[in-house]
């Protein structure tokens, strides 16, 4: 652990490993034509029509913590690149369907390639993707991901 990490918080690291990871991707996945969110938006799509969904622009939006409104811009941009297609919800005329083109499924099996090297690259310090210890790591974000978080302000401790 470098002298600048050893004192910081939970907070500051946490933020400073999505940072690392966003950028690592970011840069993994540019030669495919795609940024990180993009990737995102792709990867995850592939996953939840791999077990039969064809989700709305809002439940991808849920699924991958993403604004609905940035989702349905990339989800645009995906679909003039031939990535992506869009199609209205028969019982829901505001939401748009989305899933993936023949285009859009060979791109993201190799971006899904790609980042899956960075994750073992990742998680070898840890033993390896498939150790006890990444597991029990991934176990912990799960934790922490599951936590609510209200936003604090100064105000709450005043009308306390």
């Amino acid at each position: 652990m470098s002298s600048a990490t050893e004192s910081a918080t939970a907070g500051f690291l946490v933020w400073r490993l999505s940072m690392k990871w966003r950028v690592a991707v970011d840069r993994a996945v540019t030669p495919l034509g795609l940024t990180h969110a993009q990737y995102a938006l792709l990867g995850s799509l592939h996953g939840m029509a791999r077990s039969g969904r064809q989700p709305s622009q809002r439940q991808l939006a849920d699924h991958t913590g993403l604004e609905a409104l940035y989702v349905s811009k990339l989800a645009r941009a995906l679909e003039t690149a031939g990535l992506v297609e869009r199609t209205r919800d028969p019982d829901d005329p505001r939401a748009m369907r989305l899933s993936l083109t023949e285009q859009g499924y060979d791109v993201t099996r190799r971006a899904v390639k790609v980042v899956q090297g960075l994750l073992d690259q990742m998680l070898e310090p840890l033993g390896g993707r498939n150790s006890p210890r990444a597991r029990e790591f991934t176990r912990e974000l799960v934790t922490l991901l599951e936590a609510p978080l209200d936003p604090y302000t100064e105000n709450d401790e005043e009308q306390s």
